[in-house]
């Protein structure tokens, strides 16, 4: 059973470990050399941050969501308890992938040189 004291101990020893992880995550001071890029000993020819394109993280999320919805698709052929709801359900799912993918071909997100 757990006592009043056993609480009060994990609650004192979860503060503790909570502070100390604060006070030793803090950011020390740092200089510019430190936050340079380093390029063989030369100071870089160009910026090291580039713009990012808003295309292509939206094709990556895309590709991210379908390549999780094959890995859902991937165990349908060793489920073997009833075929008939087997099949009604994968094909239902199959149906479901192939209108979100019309719907973002016909929104244009698929478009990578627009």
């Amino acid at each position: 059973m757990i006592t009043s004291m056993t609480i009060f101990m994990l609650i004192i020893i979860s503060s503790l470990s909570m502070f100390i992880t604060i006070l030793l995550s803090q950011k020390t001071i740092t200089d510019q050399e430190k936050l340079s890029p380093f390029e063989c000993g030369f100071n870089p020819a160009t910026s090291p941050r580039i713009p990012f394109s808003i295309r292509f993280f939206l094709i990556a999320m895309i590709f991210l969501v379908f390549d999780v919805e094959i890995v859902l698709l991937l165990p349908i052929p060793l489920i073997h308890m009833n075929p008939n709801i087997t099949i009604m359900s994968s094909t239902l799912f199959i149906l479901i992938l192939l209108l979100g993918l019309f719907h973002e071909w016909n929104k244009g997100a698929l478009n990578w040189a627009s």
